[in-house]
């Protein structure tokens, strides 16, 4: 009985996903190219341009997004926005919705940027005429452009870099001198752009005021730290000053208040996605690495997140999974999102294992609200195993992960998104090097591993629980290692205590 429950269960869904992929067949004939183009633009932030590029039908597309996991039977609602925005509302009905329905859901599950939506109107209003306009006014610097619709012209400027989400000047300026009425709609988009900033932004001067008076070792006086602070990116950076206070957390008289809690009861905990480069096309095999991936899997997977790890991903797969993870439709029922990488680095940057260098702010900077809406308010935790500075020489199974030391590094501030709800936990401070055992794994994962299986039952916020590693890691020797959490958090981020229990603790006496 059993096994004939088991064995139907597998062709209910392959029935589903056919007539899934039947109703994205009649979608697709009801679509001509121009159409096709109007979807190639709209799924610019979903997918790579290389593979727009070469989709020749809306089905390609649809394959796309489905291999991403943006697009399936059970939730369609990313093609059901992208042919509400394009007035495809005659095809909603093979996706089972109404124009009137999709109209009342936008507003908590819409997928698409404001501001590909915005590009994409303005395209709408940009006639023939208009577009040799604008064409002409920019023949000085755009002389070997070919744009035969409005959608193309406006999708060369992004690929050359004269407009992104940040900046609108240059089509702002077109639209003055061509289609002045069109600049409302471009006004609109930036004060929305503004006010949502405004709300997202971490702490007032004054709150960090308040915090550098209680806590002052954690603002040391000198250029290029947190003395600037609050005229530059609101950005706590937490040093060295942390070693020996494991107990130490921001605890002043408002964090006893109502809402400084990051909330943790959604349908799940969300996603930790795990980056473990053990082998490299020309760099050193990092022996250990293994051990530090299971170890991670382990404790959140106890956390409750669903983990996905992915092994020597080269920078092409590290592009997939970032952009896979940008646009998951699971984020907005999710609490958190947790994105490990371990391999070699240097200051700022880590190494994928075709040795192409990527500096971690590009990698943290698909998960803004901007990028990422399902994880606004979310907080967003990366945890990088690499180098930060020169290598240095070490003992027969202590090995460093640095690659090609900088003798004049960037300001760490750079590293993360200038927007609230980021922690970024380097396991080393600027210019120095990460340690790793070849058999036992590295000290800071190892230590991160056991400090969040000890102290997660205790209530312990994210911030204390990395006091604590660089407690740890700082006591090590004779070779000295310091983590340095830096972080735009807002609130205390606690995860509920697991009901199960974790293996025994695990050994880091290299």
């Amino acid at each position: 009985m059993s096994s004939g429950v088991r064995s139907r269960s597998p062709s209910l869904e392959d029935n589903d996903r056919k007539k899934f992929r039947t109703r994205l067949l009649n979608i697709d004939s009801n679509l001509g190219d121009s159409e096709v183009e109007k979807l190639k633009f709209l799924c610019q932030d979903f997918i790579s341009y290389r593979k727009l590029e070469k989709a020749c039908s809306a089905s390609d597309i649809f394959e796309d997004l489905m291999t991403k996991d943006l697009l399936n039977e059970k939730d369609p609602f990313l093609l059901v926005e992208l042919l509400y925005i394009m007035k495809q509302n005659s095809l909603l009905k093979h996706l089972n919705y109404t124009k009137e329905q999709v109209k009342a859901l936008l507003p908590t599950q819409k997928k698409v940027s404001p501001y590909r939506n915005l590009l994409y109107e303005l395209s709408e209003d940009i006639d023939s005429e208009s577009l040799k306009k604008m064409i002409f006014l920019l023949k000085e610097s755009l002389p070997k452009v070919e744009t035969p619709t409005s959608l193309s012209f406006l999708a060369h400027l992004e690929k050359q870099a004269k407009i992104h989400v940040d900046d609108l000047t240059l089509l702002e300026d077109l639209c003055k001198n061509v289609l002045p009425h069109l600049v409302r709609k471009i006004e609109k988009y930036k004060r929305e752009k503004e006010a949502e900033q405004k709300e997202k932004e971490l702490l007032s001067a004054s709150d960090i005021n308040q915090i550098r008076q209680a806590l002052p070792f954690l603002f040391p006086q000198h250029e290029g730290t947190c003395q600037d602070m609050p005229a530059r990116s609101n950005v706590t950076l937490v040093s060295t000053a942390m070693l020996g206070l494991s107990g130490c957390s921001l605890t002043s008289e408002t964090s006893t208040k109502d809402g400084t809690v990051y909330r943790m009861n959604r349908k799940h905990r969300g996603y930790c996605v795990v980056i473990n480069n053990q082998n490299f096309t020309s760099l050193l095999k990092r022996e250990g690495t293994n051990k530090d991936a299971e170890c991670l899997k382990h404790v959140f997977q106890w956390l409750g997140f669903n983990v996905d790890i992915r092994n020597d991903v080269t920078k092409e797969c590290l592009e997939e999974v970032l952009q896979k993870y940008q646009s998951h439709p699971d984020h907005a029922n999710g609490d958190c999102f947790v994105f490990c990488v371990l391999t070699h680095g240097k200051f700022g940057a880590i190494y994928s294992s075709d040795d192409a260098l990527i500096p971690i702010q590009e990698i943290m900077s698909h998960f803004t609200a901007q990028q990422c809406p399902g994880l606004v308010n979310k907080p967003k935790l990366f945890f990088i195993q690499a180098c930060q500075g020169k290598e240095i020489q070490s003992s027969v199974l202590i090995e460093a992960d640095a690659i090609n030391p900088e003798l004049i590094l960037p300001s760490l501030e750079d590293s993360i998104p200038n927007e609230a709800d980021f922690l970024l936990g380097l396991s080393t401070v600027p210019g120095y090097v990460s340690f790793r055992h070849r058999r036992e794994g590295s000290w800071y994962i190892q230590s991160l591993y056991n400090h969040l299986k000890d102290l997660v039952p205790r209530g312990e916020d994210i911030l204390s629980i990395l006091t604590a590693v660089n407690n740890d890691v700082g006591r090590r020797g004779p070779k000295k290692q310091i983590p340095q959490p830096v972080f735009t958090l807002r609130k205390k981020v606690i995860f509920p205590v697991p009901q199960q229990e974790l293996p025994e603790r695990v050994s880091t006496d290299p």
